[in-house]
């Protein structure tokens, strides 16, 4: 590791109207270093990338880039001194192809030129052929996946001639072996001795990717370490104060009658086949497996998203129809999707308007909207479920993460359901939110819900999980009581051995 940092961030503080979003905050960056960047929501880590890319000024403080300090950093200045950004949603143009979206990060911006279009296939071909991506340079950014569309930014930050590169949540939408082709990509530019600043609410990402960790908390510098001996549960400790015993607040539930049941349960379109589970109230069971075992599949079965062409759905004893999610909701099931963002609320509208859509006629009066009633109702579930908004006027966008997961939520407990699917409830979110959110699901627990929770990682699975069902293509391979669950078994059955 070379003495002068790539980049540098000295005592930076930063202040929103009288709010104090940093608070001399130092941080650097070396060659051939994966330096990550953790911290709960509103801890600072966006605000002090926006630094370091130009977005915004910082109030005092200094940056450097290889030993030379920056005047006036601006996304220009930031850009011609080797720093890019990769964000979550990859920003491409979506009808252009993954040739034309690369040039525009390799040639000059002039008005009048000749276009090279044999020189710009084959530079796209050479980036991408570099970041380890089979990607047809011809086809359009529209029709590539996630991880597709993210090896086309890191080939464009690379054809630029970034030094520095910032990878934002960059596998929040990955699957494990999408991951670890990504880790394969960033293994490759640290030996090419690029520097990258990784930030992501998976400790366990961090802790087999990163050099070194700083952690951020209420916009101040907790600390900085290296990531030999680090734990999760000193990270967690570090970001927000608290145990890791909090983050997973289990408690024992008298159970109830069986709330859902699945009987041979057999869905060809989704690719369920004989599912058999039952969930009873103040349960909860998690649904573990892996990428493509068809766990999503059989949430969409249940709730009529994708109908079962046979077998059994049995809410309290009663067999139900389940040919729609209107059925489902007025049959007593709720069901969180996976993709917040495009299923799970709107953005657009307000906190209030959200919360009410699942269940219009409660607070609908002679077939209009009751504004009082659907205000009185939203400001419940914010008490209820501490939402954090200025208020419930306020558009759902404007919220972090884990507050517009609390909102879809609410929607769902606005329909008093008896059967709670959540899928994915805490991707995405910061540590905190995730507390935040097992604490309600233990509280609906409580109040006798049955909660089906699929989750990909395991320590959820493992940590609030009454008993664990694993699937394994398509169908329920076992199910394991909390005390006989670990890790590896868990693992085994979703594997198959």
């Amino acid at each position: 590791m070379s003495q002068i940092p790539l980049l540098a961030a000295s005592l930076i503080t930063k202040s929103y109207a009288g709010v104090r979003a940093l608070s001399n905050v130092s941080f650097d960056l070396h060659e051939g270093e994966v330096h990550a960047l953790v911290g709960e929501n509103g801890a600072g880590k966006s605000t002090l990338i926006k630094v370091m890319t130009g977005a915004v000024a910082a109030d005092s403080g200094t940056l450097s880039v290889a030993g030379a300090p920056v005047a006036q950093m601006s996304p220009a200045a930031s850009r011609a001194l080797g720093i890019a950004a990769i964000y979550q949603q990859p920003a491409l143009f979506p009808h252009l192809t993954v040739a034309e979206n690369i040039a525009f990060a390799l040639e000059p911006r002039a008005p009048w030129r000749r276009l090279d279009w044999r020189r710009r296939h084959r530079d796209a071909r050479d980036l991408l052929t570099r970041v380890g991506a089979d990607i047809d340079a011809d086809r359009l950014v529209e029709t590539l996946s996630m991880p597709e569309q993210q090896l086309v930014e890191i080939a464009k930050a690379i054809g630029s001639n970034a030094r520095v590169l910032i990878m934002d949540e960059p596998t929040a939408s990955l699957s494990e072996r999408e991951v670890q082709r990504l880790f394969e990509v960033v293994a490759r530019l640290k030996s090419e001795k690029v520097g990258i600043i990784y930030i992501s609410h998976r400790l366990e990402e961090i802790l087999a990717i990163a050099d070194r960790v700083t952690v951020l908390r209420d916009g101040s510098t907790v600390g900085t370490h290296a990531r030999a001996g680090l734990q999760g549960s000193t990270l967690i400790n570090l970001m927000i104060g608290r145990e890791l015993s909090a983050i997973f607040p289990k408690r024992p539930v008298t159970l109830g009658s069986v709330a859902l049941e699945l009987r041979n349960l057999t869905c060809k379109a989704a690719g369920v086949r004989n599912a058999s589970l039952a969930v009873r109230s103040g349960e909860i069971v998690g649904l573990a497996g892996l990428v493509g075992s068809g766990r999503t599949e059989l949430a969409q079965a249940v709730f009529g998203l994708m109908p079962a062409d046979s077998g059994e759905v049995l809410v309290h004893g009663e067999p139900i129809a389940v040919r729609s999610p209107a059925a489902a909701i007025g049959a007593g099931i709720g069901y969180l999707p996976e993709d917040r963002k495009q299923h799970g609320v709107v953005p657009e509208m307000a906190v209030e308007e959200n919360m009410s859509l699942a269940n219009l006629p409660a607070v609908a009066r002679r077939g209009l909207i009751d504004r009082a009633r659907e205000r009185s109702q939203a400001e419940r579930f914010v008490e209820q479920l501490r939402i954090k908004t200025a208020s419930v006027a306020s558009d759902v966008e404007s919220l972090s993460g884990g507050n517009q997961q609390k909102v879809a939520l609410a929607r769902w407990l606005a329909t008093s359901p008896k059967v709670l699917i959540l899928d994915e409830p805490t991707q995405g979110v910061d540590v905190g939110s995730k507390s935040e959110i097992h604490a309600l699901m233990q509280e609906l627990a409580e109040r006798g819900l049955a909660v089906l929770m699929i989750s990909s990682e395991l320590p959820e699975i493992l940590g609030m999980s009454d008993r664990i069902a694993v699937m394994r293509g398509g169908t329920i391979a076992g199910v394991l009581t909390r005390e006989e669950a670990t890790q590896e078994r868990v693992l085994a059955m979703a594997l198959g051995h």
